[in-house]
């Protein structure tokens, strides 16, 4: 069998609009583990936001099976073992808060048990982030974050906000030196360390268990899933996906809600 790895994001892949598990998709990812098939939870999600999906999926404290979190920053076993961790920088933190000023932009930065940010007045989605990833929420002005490790962060607003700022684009530019930007949903735009992506994750985990895109199968719906659909030699865009992941992927399965991802593990990994 070709495919070795199922790469799945989780928000609108993995789960349906309820932000569940249904049981064809659960049932699809069995068969897969029985076939031998490594199932990788991909996802912008903190680990704290994943422990329960894999413990549902059976997934869970093991040596064998993985997962990547934090948008690629983050690859491990999971039992906890880390194979690969890429935080930001303090400095990169201060240049992103900073921007999110001038921008008039709500910010936030992530740390592996914390949610942090400056804004005294906290942005309605880093409370939304709070409750789907099980992570509380601390103040701290940006000298205070000083010593704090941070995995990722954060552009929180709404929509229409996030896309007036996203109109110039020559600040963000500016850091893309050191900094990855990618559009996750329409009110998360999220920095992550230059060179890491979900790609880079996966990338990573192949040359671990000694295997080529060729053996990857890469689920997803949106801008922070791109790298890896066309890392992967089997890309598969979700019906509710953007159409910028339609374009490049070698196929388009059903949307969340219909099992598309049960309808892609069966068609395309185990050829059913």
């Amino acid at each position: 069998m070709k495919i070795k790895i199922v790469a799945i994001d989780i928000d609108d892949t993995l789960l349906n609009s309820q932000k569940k598990l249904t049981e064809p998709v659960k049932l699809a990812i069995n068969k897969a583990k029985a076939s031998g098939i490594k199932v990788v939870l991909c996802t912008g999600r903190p680990l704290s936001g994943v422990m329960s999906l894999l413990s549902e999926l059976g997934l869970d404290h093991q040596d064998d099976q993985y997962v990547v979190s934090f948008g690629g920053s983050l690859v491990q076993t999971t039992n906890g073992k880390i194979i690969s961790s890429d935080p930001l920088t303090y400095i990169d933190y201060v240049d992103l808060e900073y921007l999110s000023r001038k921008k008039g932009l709500h910010f936030h930065a992530i740390s592996n048990d914390r949610i942090y940010t400056a804004n005294r007045d906290i942005g309605e989605f880093t409370i939304h982030e709070s409750n789907l990833v099980s992570l509380n929420v601390s103040y701290r002005t940006p000298e205070e974050m000083r010593g704090i490790k941070i995995i990722k962060a954060m552009f929180i607003d709404q929509p229409e906000v996030l896309n007036q700022a996203l109109k110039d684009y020559q600040d963000f530019a500016s850091l893309e030196d050191r900094i990855n930007f990618t559009r996750s949903t329409p009110y998360f735009y999220e920095a992550n360390a230059v060179g890491i992506n979900k790609a880079s994750a996966l990338k990573r985990l192949c040359k671990l268990l000694t295997l080529t895109s060729e053996n990857v199968m890469a689920i997803g719906d949106e801008g922070n899933d791109l790298s890896m659909i066309k890392f992967a030699e089997m890309g598969v865009a979700m019906g509710n996906g953007i159409q910028a992941v339609k374009d490049c992927a070698q196929e388009i399965t059903a949307d969340n809600n219909h099992d598309g991802v049960a309808l892609a593990i069966e068609r395309y990994a185990l050829g059913e």
